[in-house]
């Protein structure tokens, strides 16, 4: 099996929906992406801004993986793929990153969604107030 390199800011943090969703994905550590702000728009996307960064976790995962999360995030009408020049153990890699198409302006999350964001995050070790003033700015 190929592997590549996913980056997840938002629901896929969570390592227990992770394993029902990508079940041969492995997380391996996290960065923080500069350039780009997190944004709620319901679902959680990122969109470039300088000065800014957003914490992502990144996982190791198979094309099999790769097909599941093309369905989760409704790829490509909800969310587009992007590939994000990133380094694992000391190499120059490739990261494959869903943004979320421009379908609707900001809006906040429900609470369920924002209980697993925040369980991601807890997950990776993240700062919350990322995910804090995000769901802020959507309000």
């Amino acid at each position: 099996m190929s592997k590549m390199y996913y980056l997840a800011y938002g629901s896929n943090l969570n390592k227990r929906q992770m394993r029902m969703r990508c079940p041969h994905s492995k997380a391996i550590g996290g960065f923080l992406l500069k350039g780009y702000e997190l944004i709620f728009k319901y679902y959680l996307t990122v969109e470039k801004k300088e000065g800014a960064q957003v914490p992502v976790g990144i996982w190791e995962i198979t094309p099999e993986d790769e097909k599941c999360l093309d369905y989760y995030e409704g790829y490509p009408t909800h969310y587009r793929k992007e590939y994000i020049p990133i380094v694992v153990d000391g190499k120059e890699e490739s990261g494959l990153i869903y943004i979320m198409n421009d379908i609707r302006g900001v809006m906040a999350p429900t609470g369920i969604y924002m209980d697993v964001c925040m369980e991601g995050y807890k997950d990776f070790n993240f700062n919350l107030d990322y995910l804090t003033d995000a769901f802020l700015k959507s309000i």
